[in-house]
This record gives structure tokens, sequence and C-alpha cells, in this order.
């Protein structure tokens, strides 16, 4: 009896089943939602609960494939024609033939260009050097003067660059790259903020006295004074040469990047026997004495702001830096661009003038710019430029070089692909795994 009754119960299970799924299949195609408890022989009692939660999940799931479902289009739906090329062997050997043939005769030119140009280079102190033309050894502001000559051995052309170079003297350095404050150079008077303060230690305040511009960069500024002493042909006439140091910094630096104090001011005097600082209105002790083309020498008086209780830049570096200039020294704005390299060279002045082969060139020298302390050394170069800079041997190398290559490789893949060539998907190179 029991398993006759049990055979019956499973029975009506199975059709209950059946009808059920027929219901939500009829549903789905007429977009009807099934209702379980509307089923014969359902309570309402016992599908009111479910019939709500059933319609929310299946509105939800409506949806949010609708939302989930791609654009149809050719990008959404990775229909987009694609171009995936073979490395037949030919095509390989006639790339690299073709790199070579650009490259080589690209390297010879570069080559060239880099021969004519006239560079003149000449160390005048270095670390472990004790007989260094100017040597100061570990002496900062030592103020020693001497002179440096440089015989050009070729004709140059105008413009003609004076560089100083530095060796071993980290610029890069990520604690000396950031220690500055850029709204400081921007004008700004007031106190630095707590992460200014960090990057800028230890050189942002001393005592009571602020030092501004604060930070590495700046108060480590390249202050030995170059000047043109003399030039001197070969039989001894004198060239009147001129070395301007305006225009050798980035345009866009003066422009955006450096402003004088906020508060900063400066007037020219009538005279300077009656230009006086007196008053609260001027902070100079004494009016700042300047030559000018034509009328000798000039007297302006100048005021800035807080001067009791801050050391400004022109106080900092009183020979490099004029107090009427101040951070828009161009010599200040192209120290500020840090270099990339620990050996570097920066620009110091130009020479609109050609200059003959064989003149020698005298450059007075006021040293005070220590390279012990890091082991580097000093240099002055005289060089003119092409339209790819100054003379460099390693970028029309590189040119060559690498198009030999591409030739040698280019022949090496031809011959082999000619005496012993192989076939593009041949099927005696497959190799199957072994059972």
């Amino acid at each position: 009896m029991w398993p006759a009754e049990d055979r019956k119960t499973e029975k009506r299970e199975s059709e209950r089943a059946t009808e059920i799924g027929n219901a939500h299949s009829l549903a789905k195609q007429t977009h009807v939602f099934y209702r379980p408890g509307k089923m014969a022989g359902d309570s309402p009692e016992s599908s009111s609960d479910s019939s709500a939660s059933t319609d929310d999940r299946d509105n939800s799931s409506v949806a949010s494939s609708s939302m989930r479902r791609p654009k149809d289009t050719a990008l959404k739906q990775q229909r987009m024609k694609s171009w995936q090329p073979i490395l037949d062997p030919w095509y390989v050997i006639a790339t690299l033939a073709a790199i070579g043939i650009v490259f080589a005769p690209v390297g010879v030119v570069l080559n060239r260009m880099s021969n004519e140009v006239v560079m003149v280079k000449r160390l005048y102190d270095k670390h472990d050097d004790p007989d260094a033309e100017c040597g100061i050894n570990d002496t900062a502001n030592a103020g020693r003067r001497c002179s440096v000559t440089l015989t050009v051995p070729q004709d140059m052309t105008p413009p003609i660059f004076l560089h100083y170079e530095i060796t071993n003297f980290y610029q890069n350095h990520k604690r000396y790259e950031a220690s500055r404050s850029d709204f400081q150079l921007l004008g700004s008077i007031a106190p630095l903020s707590e992460r200014e303060a960090h990057d800028c230690r230890p050189l942002y305040i001393v005592g009571n006295i602020t030092i501004h511009p604060s930070g590495l960069i700046a108060n480590t500024l390249f202050n030995d004074v170059i000047t043109l002493e003399s030039a001197t042909t070969s039989d001894g006439t004198d060239v009147p040469l001129v070395m301007r140091e305006d225009g050798i910094a980035w345009h866009s630096d003066l422009e955006y990047k450096f402003r004088q104090p906020n508060g900063f001011r400066y007037e020219r005097c009538d005279s300077c026997e009656t230009c006086s600082c007196d008053g609260t209105e001027w902070s100079c002790r004494e009016p700042y004495v300047a030559s000018s083309e034509g009328n000798g020498t000039v007297c302006y008086r100048y005021f800035y702001p807080n001067d009791d209780t801050t050391q400004y830049l022109h106080e900092t570096y009183p020979m490099v830096v004029s107090p009427l200039e101040g951070v828009m020294n161009e010599h200040f704005v192209v120290w500020m661009r840090v270099a990339a390299l620990p050996r570097f060279r920066k620009l110091y002045g130009w020479i609109q003038q050609p200059i003959a082969a064989g003149t020698n060139i005298t450059f007075d020298i006021l040293a005070n710019w220590e390279v012990q302390s890091f082991k580097g050394s000093k240099a002055l170069i005289l060089s003119n430029s092409n339209q790819f800079g100054g003379r460099n041997e390693y970028f029309g190398n590189s040119f060559f070089y690498i198009g030999i290559c591409c030739l040698i490789l280019a022949a090496l893949f031809g011959a082999k692909q000619k005496f012993r060539p192989r076939l593009l998907a041949d099927r005696a190179y497959l190799q199957y795994k072994e059972d």
C-alpha cells in the first residue's frame, strides 16, 4: 500500500512542476509575468508574499540585461577590421636593408655637421689638481682672480656661446630638485608653509633671518664671475669683441616663473651726488651704482619689504646679482633650471661677432664656487652651433652604427634565405607531442 501511495504523490508533484514550467515559458513569450498564486491548487495566502518579490526580480532582470547590453557598433561588438602582418623572411630582410640604407648616410652627414662645429674647452679648477689655474680648494667665496686664455683653432661664425661645465654635481637628486619655493620665486613674502619649509630645510631661515628665496637650488648658485678681458689675433692685433649676458634664459621662465618680491620698487636718481636712501620709503643702505652705455654711472635707490628680517638674493650673491634684478637675474634663472645629468653645461654669455682662426681670447675669472666638497671640476667652453646644437659625436655615431648593423643582418638573413630557404607554414617543421 505505501509504495503505491508514494508513486501517486511523486506523479502529482511531477505534473505540478511541469505545469509551473509551462506557465513560466508562456509568461516569457507573452511578456506577462507568472504569479504562482494564480495556479490551481495554490492558496492566496501562500503565494501573496512571493508574487511581489518575483515581480521585482523579473523586472530588475529585464532592466539590468538591457542596460548591460553593449551598443551594436563595430567597436563594442568587436567587429573592427584588423591587420596582422606575417613576418615573411623577405619582408624582414627588406625592412632591415631599408633602415640601414637610410640610417648609415644620415649618420655620416650628422658626423660631418658635428665636426664643423668649433669648440674650445679649458679646465680651470679641479678637486684633485692643486696646480689648477683658478683652484680655490674648499674655500667658498674665495674671490681669487685669474685669467684663462682660449685659442680658437678655426674660424668661428656667430652666434658663439660661452658655457661653464661642471662635473659630478647632481642637480637631478630628488632632495635637491624639490628644495625650492615657487611661491617665493613668484614674489610671495608670506611665511613658508609646513611642506615648503620641509622641502627647503635647512636653507630657509637662519636664526631670525628668513632666506629669500629659500632652498638648496637658489642658495648654491654658481657665483664665479666671468668677463671677457681681451681678444688678440695671431699677429697681436686687438679684436673688439663684446660678450653679452642677456638673452641666455628661457623667455617663458622669465615671464611666468620669476617675479621680484611683492612691494619691491626702485627709482633712478637724478645724480649720484644727491641720491640718498634716507627715510622709511627706501630700504637700501646706500644707492646702487650701475654703469650705463653713453651715460657713465647711474645711481638707483630701492625698497625691499621686510628687509630687516629677510636676506634677499642680491645680499647672498652681491657679485652676481644686482638689487634691481633680484630673482630676475638671468644667470640665476639659468641655474634654477636643473640639469638631468651630473656633468652639465650652462650658458653664461654669447658673442655676436665672427672670430678668426688663431685668435687668443682671454677671460678674467673671479673664482668663488668651490668644487672640492663634491669632487668635481669647472671648465670654460667656447663654441658655436649647428641645426642640432653643439658638437655631439654620439648622435651621428648612433645613426651610423645602427644602420651598419641593420645592413649586416639583412645580408646574413638574405644569404640564409637564398641558400637554405624556409617555406612559410611548412608542415615539416611542426612537432607533435609524443604520447
